[in-house]
């Protein structure tokens, strides 16, 4: 873990409130509205677990759940960086899968253009992301006659054993992993570990979640998010109707990055889990045995606050009992597979 106290002038109070403001936050509170003008669409077949906030859908299938989930890249990035937006979508796709304790299986993409010219270099990007993560883009629509380049790819995936975001308790203990292996994608919040990764690393890598999912040492996660660290706590902990308090002090970060950066990151490799006491040490040897950085860094409580904590003092940079974060009012008491823990 870094200790960047020297470099960075930041108050915990500055630190809260990046977080409020933060791009990514603003964006993921825009779901709860979208959620609600569907209410009732996901009703119409009970045998599909839908849990509105998780990573994927879950579809009961046989030995297990048919994982599904999508992702549209925003146009500003499609629009600098074509070609790591192209490869960025699948990416992100695969993480979602991961973070349900699933292994993807194959994507589709929908891409509109401006000329086949404009989409060549997010296909080339796509296409590097499917090769070195073996997943194969299968199929999807193209429309070379738009006004600008659009980008959305969608995945399915299988797990045997789910990580949920409904499934975090009261008592957890909230650990971080993230591949330090890497660099920011200047000026973008983007911490690139994945696309110098050489092929085999990065899938075993990758396939850790569901190694943990199966191992039954955890049963609730999230990929860290253009929402940042604090925000992905926030949408974990406002799904499973819990609270969590971050520890920012033993939140693992590169050496040379100050805390202030690093709280609004989106890392190609990050997870945020929630874990019972008597499993903590055997998820990070998991990860320590990838070479990837593992710490607890907080704890899960009952009360409905994001706490932050640093340098001795806390703040609160959440309320999820004065209003949606990311999931409607009406959908709080819906947990889509409530186990006990074991």
């Amino acid at each position: 873990m870094a200790d960047n106290t020297t470099l960075d002038t930041t108050t915990l109070d500055d630190l809260v409130a990046s977080v409020r403001a933060s791009r990514g936050v603003a964006h993921k509170t825009d779901i709860a509205p979208v959620l609600a003008a569907f209410a009732g669409a996901d009703d119409t077949d009970s045998s599909a677990v839908m849990g509105a906030g998780d990573d994927c859908a879950a579809l009961p299938d046989c030995d297990g759940y048919l994982l599904f989930a999508a992702e549209g890249m925003v146009s500003d990035l499609i629009d600098a960086m074509p070609w790591f937006a192209g490869y960025c979508s699948v990416l992100v796709n695969v993480s979602d899968v991961c973070a349900m304790g699933g292994r993807p299986l194959a994507v589709v993409d929908v891409i509109w253009s401006d000329g086949l010219a404009s989409a060549t270099p997010v296909l080339e990007g796509m296409a590097a992301a499917a090769r070195q993560l073996g997943v194969p883009i299968v199929g999807g629509h193209s429309n070379a006659r738009s006004e600008r380049t659009q980008l959305a790819v969608a995945i399915v995936g299988k797990a045997k054993r789910l990580l949920s975001s409904f499934a975090a308790r009261a008592g957890d203990r909230l650990m971080m992993a993230v591949d330090l292996r890497g660099a920011f994608v200047e000026p973008y919040p983007y911490w690139n570990a994945a696309t110098e990764a050489p092929a085999e690393r990065i899938r075993d890598d990758l396939a850790v979640l569901a190694q943990i999912a199966e191992a039954g040492l955890c049963e609730a996660a999230k990929d860290i998010s253009m929402a940042g660290i604090a925000g992905t706590a926030m949408m974990l902990a406002e799904c499973s109707q819990v609270g969590v308090r971050i520890d920012l002090d033993a939140v693992p970060r590169p050496a040379d990055v100050v805390l202030s950066r690093w709280m609004q990151v989106f890392p190609s490799f990050g997870y945020l889990l929630s874990v019972a006491p008597h499993n903590v040490d055997a998820v990070r040897a998991c990860f320590d045995a990838r070479g990837i950085a593992c710490e607890t860094i907080g704890e899960v409580h009952a009360e409905p606050t994001i706490d932050l904590q640093w340098r001795g003092e806390t703040r609160t940079a959440w309320r999820l009992d004065e209003g949606a974060f990311i999931v409607p009012a009406d959908r709080r008491a819906t947990r889509a597979w409530d186990t006990p823990r074991v």
